[in-house]
């Protein structure tokens, strides 16, 4: 009524809730060092009972500070002693690949069940979602032998019951007819043992069109057919 239309574009002073002196740090130091009993992880609300705040403080400090108490992210570090050789020789063959070459990132994802319904499912229609019954019956396990092109995007499959270095072969050879002769072929593979018997190393000394580059041990994250694996699950 005194200062007009335009005072309510304001906030009068000595309006509103006042801060707590040293609230924020309070709070982001019990969510950096200290954990709730009997729970992994600080959520807003135990964290503004245990503060004697309202939760929309909480996350608003949380966001302010980007913290997010309940998120986790895997890692591991390489301890290779040639990590960096290997790294270049990877990144090398990904971003100048050699000539009449074809670069393949191969792998196996094992373990994967195989599952069955138990009766048919029906399909969708206007109103009503898919479905299909909550059992199901066990076919056993199998193991995706994979070889990603990386020029071309396409994969290059097979499944086996098991990941044994026979199997690798059988794959290789798969690779090998699938390919034509003049191309020379540079696998990008990691340190599984299979891929190191002395079966496979003969295998590929008769076959010198094959190439390989092994990634350092830990660092699956180089080879780029797990990109499609992650996908896939």
């Amino acid at each position: 009524m005194a200062e007009g239309v335009e005072s309510l574009w304001e906030v009068a002073e000595g309006r509103g809730r006042k801060p707590q002196p040293g609230l924020a740090e309070r709070i982001v130091k019990a969510t950096l060092a200290s954990k709730p009993a009997g729970q992994t992880h600080w959520s807003s609300r135990t964290m503004a009972k245990a503060q004697g705040v309202d939760a929309s403080t909480v996350c608003r400090i949380w966001q302010e500070h980007g913290l997010q108490p309940h998120r986790q992210e895997t890692f591991k570090l390489s301890r290779d002693p040639q990590f960096v050789p290997k790294l270049l020789d990877v990144v090398g063959v990904y971003l100048n690949p050699p000539q009449n070459a074809v670069v393949l990132c191969v792998d196996e994802k094992s373990q994967i069940q195989a599952l069955d319904r138990t009766q048919p499912g029906l399909p969708m229609k206007r109103g009503r979602c898919g479905t299909w019954t909550h059992d199901y019956v066990r076919h056993g396990t199998t193991t995706l032998f994979a070889a990603l092109n990386v020029a071309a995007g396409t994969v290059s499959r097979h499944c086996f019951p098991q990941h044994r270095h026979q199997e690798f072969l059988r794959f290789l050879r798969q690779l090998d007819a699938e390919y034509e002769p003049e191309l020379d072929l540079h696998l990008v593979l990691d340190n599984y043992g299979t891929h190191k018997t002395p079966h496979v190393q003969r295998w590929l000394k008769r076959h010198p069109r094959f190439k390989v580059h092994f990634i350092p041990t830990s660092s699956s994250w180089l080879n780029l057919v797990e990109r499609w694996f992650g996908e896939l699950t």
